[in-house]
């Protein structure tokens, strides 16, 4: 069972980050190396996205299905912008790729609506998934990330990021840098992915998940090998356009010097 009891090395360390909420997880260990407010219950936004994917693969519809945006798929709450217009149509599995690595929402919404039952059985589906999942402090609302009703923690997130990484679709997708669609009315639209670690070639990233709505802060949950060993990383409210990729290089940084001479010389 693993252990999400915090640690207090980072701490004596010289480990400062400017997220509101951290946790920093091993994954072969299975126990927490570092955690911050890790119990808050926070608006996740977009990192929603990764329990989204999960109850569609759960629900082995078939990926191949065209799915076509719909006037319903468009957000309306904070009028977010998309290329992906009303009546354009694209395989569930194409849906699925923009949802993880380019953190479309109007494809989450797609794949919300299109799901048997519609978005309130989708919705019901990522709740009865995060209580599956031991995620106690969690609950969704929508498919997208876009209300401020998707809440969760830290340490319920690296229970998510933990499963997600089962899933080879999720792996590849959320981890994809960049992938060109082809459309009646573009012949192709490139998207890249949302998070510039995945884009920079210099991690070594698994499975991957930004989010950012001004509630939230900009988010970042992340399966990663440093210094040869699975981890897990979550950082919620970032405030700073680039304060969550400071985090997460600083973090990097500590545990391939300060943390890492700690254990090997212990």
């Amino acid at each position: 069972m693993p252990m999400f009891i915090g640690t207090t090395l980072a701490q004596q360390g010289n480990l400062s980050l400017k997220s509101q909420a951290v946790l920093i997880f091993d994954a072969q260990q299975e126990h927490t190396i570092y955690d911050k407010k890790a119990d808050n219950v926070m608006p996740i936004a977009s990192i929603t996205k990764l329990m989204t994917a999960m109850v569609v693969l759960d629900a082995q519809l078939p990926l191949i299905e065209k799915i076509t945006i719909q006037p319903a798929d468009i957000d309306s709450l904070r009028n977010t912008h998309s290329r992906l217009l009303v009546g354009s149509s694209l395989p569930r599995e194409e849906m699925l790729r923009l949802t993880l690595m380019a953190s479309e929402n109007r494809a989450a919404a797609a794949l919300g609506r299109t799901y048997p039952g519609g978005m309130k059985a989708f919705v019901e589906a990522m709740n009865s998934k995060a209580f599956e999942l031991g995620m106690g402090n969690s609950y969704f609302v929508d498919s997208t990330g876009l209300s401020g009703a998707n809440v969760s923690t830290a340490r319920d997130l690296t229970k998510m990021v933990l499963a997600a990484y089962s899933y080879e679709t999720i792996r590849e997708f959320s981890t994809t840098v960049a992938h060109a669609v082809a459309l009646p009315y573009r012949k192709l639209i490139k998207f890249n992915n949302s998070n510039s670690l995945v884009r920079s070639g210099t991690w070594e990233i698994a499975v991957s998940k930004t989010g950012f709505l001004n509630e939230a802060g900009r988010c970042l949950v992340m399966y990663t090998q440093i210094t040869g060993k699975p981890i897990i990383i979550v950082l919620l409210d970032s405030f700073g356009k680039s304060a969550r990729i400071g985090d997460a290089n600083r973090i990097k940084k500590w545990l391939e010097t300060t943390y890492h001479r700690t254990i090997t010389s212990g």
